[in-house]
Order: C-alpha cells, then structure tokens, then sequence
C-alpha cells in the first residue's frame, strides 16, 4: 500500500508531521467531549466555550504547520513521494474540520440547548461515548497502519451514519415530536460530520489516494469503488 510504504521510509519530517496528526486528534476528542458534556448538561457551556475555541485555534495552527512542512517536503523529496504528500493534505483539513463542529455543538447548548432531562438523554450519552472513542480508536489506527481493525471501524461508522440519518428523518417526518427537535436535528448532523470526516482519515490507511473522501458520501449514494457494494 502506497502510504505504508512512505511511513516506513524513515524520514524525519513525516514522523514529526504524523505526531502532530496524533497531537490535532487528541485535542479533537477533547473539545468534543467538552462540547457534548455542554449539550448533555454535564457543564455550563459558557465554561468549556473558551477551553473548546483556543484548543481548536492550536489545533488550526498545527495545521498551518503541518502544511507548511508538506511544501517543504515536496520540493526536497521531489514527485517520487507526491503519494504521501496528497495524503497528507487531504487528511489534516479532516481532522482540522472535527474541531469546527465541535464550536457548532457548543453553540448549540449556549443557545439553550439541553439534552439532560430528555427522554432519550440516555441515547445521547451512548453516541457521545460511542463517537469519542471512535476519535481515539482512529488516531490508535492511523497511528499502527491496522487495516483489519479499520475495515471493521468503517462497518461501525457506517451504522452511526445509517442511525442518525434516521433520527433526523423521523424528526423532519413529525414522528418524532420530542422537546429540542431543531437543536437535536442540527447535532445529529453534527456528530455525522465529524464521523465522516474520520472515516476519511481511516481510508488513508487501506485505500488509494484517489478514495480518499469516499466516506464524505453517504452509504446509499457510493458506488463499490471502495470495494463496499451499496445494499
């Protein structure tokens, strides 16, 4: 696999920027545990506001430097490694993006928002725990090039996806006409965003550069160029 082979070539420069990937999925799962503890009650969101926006400002400049980095790399490395360097790029703006989604769930408890004396406070608590450890299994796998634990990752997120998708569809139908439906709604997308931005940094790991966003598709709307056949 392209990208494994460039891992393995010992280069300094990589190493440092594949550290500052593990560093940016870290402080992703920070504020995404801080916004949703906001969503879910735990915590006054005007508390973990700052907290949240000025890890995803490091987060931000990390990416800056990650970028930077790259360019450097090209013009010394030269087309042979043109691969990796892709890779790269594509993967650091997925995991920049968690960070932003993470202000958008936060905004969403400081504008009144909260998911703690709901009927479904309980499912919330499971996504949240659910997706926050999906952050770290992906860093564990970026981090070990693990294609078999990826491919079952991928099964998981894709039942996430299919289970939001079917929130937010019950919502906008009236089926479901619990208390916060706009807030819960504009969450659910939310979580869905940050999910498929993971799964496309787990594709980096066992697909060419080329499927790289594969995941930003819905499951119904892909075509089996991942070797995944829609149902």
């Amino acid at each position: 696999m392209v990208f494994r082979i460039f891992r393995s070539g010992g280069h300094e420069r990589l190493e440092r920027i594949e550290d500052k990937l593990l560093q940016m999925l870290a402080d992703d799962r920070k504020v995404f545990d801080m916004a949703m503890s906001a969503l879910l009650g735990d915590v006054d969101p005007h508390e973990v506001n700052d907290p949240i926006r000025s890890t995803d400002s490091r987060v931000n400049e990390m990416e800056r430097e990650i970028r930077r980095e790259l360019v450097v790399h090209a013009s010394v490395a030269g087309a042979i490694e043109t691969p990796a360097i892709l890779i790269y790029m594509s993967i650091v703006k997925d995991i920049e993006r968690i960070g932003d989604y993470a202000k958008n769930l936060v905004d969403l408890a400081l504008d009144g928002a909260n998911f703690a004396d709901g009927p479904d406070h309980e499912e919330w608590r499971e996504v949240t725990e659910k997706l926050s450890a999906f952050i770290s299994s992906t860093a564990e796998v970026f981090r070990d090039r693990d294609q078999g634990r990826v491919r079952h990752l991928l099964t998981e997120g894709d039942e996430l996806l299919t289970r939001f998708d079917d929130a937010v569809s019950a919502m906008v139908s009236g089926e479901d006409q619990r208390p916060y439906a706009v807030a819960r709604a504009l969450a659910l997308r939310y979580l869905k965003r940050v999910l498929a931005h993971l799964m496309n940094v787990l594709t980096s790991v066992v697909m060419p550069v080329h499927l790289l966003d594969y995941f930003d598709e819905d499951p119904e709307d892909r075509d089996d160029r991942g070797g995944r056949k829609k149902g």
